[in-house]
């Protein structure tokens, strides 16, 4: 596709209308859905206390319940994801972002942070398509690779940038380097500091088919002729 063709509908289709932040109030939650709802974005992206709210809000919508899993240090157990990701199907969740166990990874300890993204797969059951943050800024170009590597022997559907949290959000560069890493069908988000049109379609461009933002009616709003 090329980026001077894509259109509003078309770019909302690919955002994860996303709120995260720890002092996010149900009324923001309540908004946030009703906004995905009005612009058909992908998904809402929220904290797991409010996926049933979430559900709720969004049952007759063709709008996707986003959570995220073991955030945002990914420094939790295997069983311990395993739990959260069930709970939040359990109460509507239809997508699970998972942040990876960062410093397993570093110590190539590759094994469990193979078997920790499996063990939130079939914690999933085929009813939540996963997404797994690599957290990019912490980690090397090898490492990189062989996290998406990682993601797709483990079943996952999609290979993720960033929580937000971290030291760094989405490059271009990495989104380039993951789409060659998992190939042209798997799933790449950028997530982390997409804020901005140019930026957004400069993801696209690399290679993600998936944007995490909290600025999706911004980018719209620019694709759309006042």
């Amino acid at each position: 596709m090329l980026m001077s063709q894509i259109s509003a509908q078309q770019l909302a289709a690919m955002i994860d209308h996303t709120i995260l932040k720890p002092e996010a109030e149900r009324v923001q939650i309540i908004n946030l859905c009703e906004e995905a709802r009005q612009h058909h974005f992908c998904s809402v992206c929220v904290n797991p206390v409010w996926v049933a709210d979430a559900a709720e809000l969004l049952q007759d919508t063709s709008v996707k319940v986003c959570t995220v899993i073991g955030f945002p240090l990914g420094a939790n157990t295997p069983k311990v994801k395993a739990f959260e990701a069930a709970a939040a199907v359990a109460e509507g969740a239809t997508e699970v972002d998972m942040v990876i166990n960062v410093g397993a990874l570093k110590s190539g300890l590759l094994g469990l942070v193979r078997d920790e993204i499996k063990a939130v797969v079939d914690a999933a059951a085929g009813r939540a398509l996963v997404k797994v943050i690599l957290e990019t800024a912490l980690l090397t170009e090898t490492e990189k690779i062989t996290a998406c590597h990682l993601t797709v022997e483990a079943g996952a559907q999609f290979v993720k940038t960033s929580t937000g949290f971290g030291p760094g959000g989405a490059t271009v560069a990495d989104i380039a380097l993951m789409r060659r890493a998992v190939g042209p069908d798997f799933g790449v988000k950028a997530s982390g500091g997409v804020r901005d049109l140019p930026t957004a379609l400069a993801m696209i461009e690399a290679g993600a088919s998936r944007i995490g933002t909290s600025s999706g009616i911004k980018l719209i709003a620019g694709l759309n002729p006042s």
